[in-house]
């Protein structure tokens, strides 16, 4: 017998009593969920403004004026400010994180950094990474090593940056990862089962 639409009604509604729980939310990917050949687009562009160049462009005390110096630039053959290089980097990476290094110990290396195409203010990137090897160490059993080719992309789907990263991952059985305690958090930090 179906349902009748009061009842229908009064579950969505959230009538019926419903008992709290801890739910596991997005712990990364460990070791073994990395497979050769997969490809993670990452969650969300970033618009890259005027203030992310200015800022990255003074901290790092880059001093050369296609970042900063507007008159000098115009004058040039893109016509404008370019992003500060790094900025991009960093910024693509960090978009990497969620898929690739939440669980790493370690990034053991930046190799064959590329610039395919220049950046611009209000330019929005995109990242995705592809599996290019994975492996176990002698040394520590308790994480592998995964070679990711990391690519940006424009709004306008032009390459702009490539380059491959190497982090060091733990395995998940060494992790012990939880709804109480995920990844970031210390133990006995917010609410707990037994709390519930």
């Amino acid at each position: 017998m179906a349902d009748s639409p009061d009842d229908t009604e009064s579950a969505r509604n959230g009538d019926e009593s419903t008992e709290k729980r801890l739910v596991s939310g997005w712990h990364g990917r460990y070791y073994e969920d990395f497979a050769v050949g997969d490809i993670y687009k990452h969650p969300f562009g970033r618009t890259v403004t005027e203030t992310d160049n200015v800022w990255m462009t003074n901290v790092t005390m880059n001093l050369n004026p296609m970042h900063f110096n507007e008159a000098y630039a115009s004058e040039t053959e893109f016509g404008e400010r370019l992003v500060d290089g790094t900025f991009v980097i960093a910024l693509a990476v960090g978009m990497s994180v969620i898929d690739v290094s939440v669980n790493a110990t370690a990034n053991l290396g930046y190799d064959d950094i590329r610039h395919h195409e220049p950046v611009f203010h209000g330019d929005t990137l995109f990242a995705e990474s592809e599996v290019l090897s994975k492996r176990e160490l002698e040394s520590r059993d308790h994480v592998g090593i995964v070679e990711t080719e990391l690519r940006a992309y424009n709004q306008r789907d032009d390459l702009v940056l490539s380059l491959e990263r190497t982090p060091m991952v733990l395995k998940r059985e060494h992790a012990e990862p939880s709804a109480a305690a995920p990844p970031g958090w210390p133990d006995g930090i917010g609410l707990q089962p037994e709390d519930l």
